[in-house]
């Protein structure tokens, strides 16, 4: 008897912002880190506590000038994501093999809206997307 994989879950503002840094990019492919949080942290979800949420995201430039120089990228916590996003300018709604895989990878393509992204797992099986109409927790810095 085969189940069907766990829905993946992710934030309404982060699939847009995703998108929008697709659009942006565009004709150029766009990759970028993405990480959870788990259900339990928000007030409002009727999920059980450990299940992740994709919330937000590592700007692939960012720290891009300490990496050129020491080889150290700062710009993504050091296996904190659990996912990762791409866009396919070609219209390709799958994953390709040159695309960097995480256990779970987005992949969107033109015109770069809610309709034009996908999700797959670690071996490519399509995975259903379930947005989120939530605000990721606020974080402090103790």
């Amino acid at each position: 008897m085969t189940t069907d994989p766990e829905p993946i879950y992710a934030t309404e503002g982060l699939v847009d912002v995703l998108l929008e840094q697709a659009a942006e990019r565009a004709p150029d492919p766009a990759t970028v880190s993405i990480s959870v949080t788990p259900a339990g942290d928000f007030s409002a979800l009727d999920l059980p506590d450990e299940t992740p949420v994709f919330t937000h995201l590592y700007l692939p430039d960012a720290g891009s000038s300490l990496n050129f120089v020491f080889g150290v990228d700062l710009g993504t916590p050091a296996g904190q994501t659990q996912g990762r996003f791409v866009s396919h300018p070609d219209g390709r709604l799958e994953p390709a093999q040159s695309d960097d895989f995480h256990a779970v990878l987005f992949v969107a393509v033109p015109p770069w809206d809610r309709d034009s992204i996908a999700v797959f797992d670690r071996d490519s099986t399509p995975r259903d997307l379930h947005l989120l109409d939530v605000e990721p927790p606020e974080e402090r810095l103790e």
